[in-house]
């Protein structure tokens, strides 16, 4: 009858709501030889903590590895900021070298003025009205999320 009380701390344990000893307990459990069939399934998620733990790392791997990333790094960035310093001279030569003067959109009559920007001003509340609208769905997930998972 163990099983029952077990299944009981699962539920626990994936609501989120179990205390240290319980998951203690659970891991114990799933670590021993007496678990029924059809609890099997969970023995390797109980199994994986209990490897995890047993891992040690060394600190000299970890501090070679971290030692060639960095090297690897101070060969690397002079590279790419010559590249992005290059790329930035040459597309101020090739965007902005043309001497051309540039429609700006100027008009002599008031009314054909008042008129292309109502026109502007009218595409652009379409497009914020659109990104309103987005907003309200972000807001959506929020409010679900938020039911869905529990803060703490």
């Amino acid at each position: 009858m163990e099983w029952n009380k077990m299944e009981g701390l699962l539920e626990k344990y994936f609501e989120g709501d179990t205390n240290v000893d319980e998951e203690n307990a659970l891991r114990h459990y799933f670590l021993s030889d007496d678990v029924p069939p059809h609890l099997e399934q969970y023995k390797a998620i109980f199994g994986y903590f209990a490897k995890a733990k047993k891992e040690n790392l060394t600190s000299n791997a970890v501090d070679s590895q971290l030692f060639l990333s960095k090297k690897r790094l101070a060969l690397w960035l002079p590279v790419a900021a010559s590249v992005v310093v290059m790329l930035g001279v040459g597309g101020y030569f090739y965007f902005g070298s043309t001497n051309e003067k540039q429609d700006l959109g100027t008009y002599q009559s008031p009314e054909v003025a008042l008129k292309e920007t109502q026109k502007a001003l009218a595409m652009l509340s379409t497009h914020v009205n659109t990104g309103i609208e987005s907003v309200m769905y972000i807001k959506e997930y929020e409010h679900s999320k938020g039911l869905i998972f529990k803060k703490q």
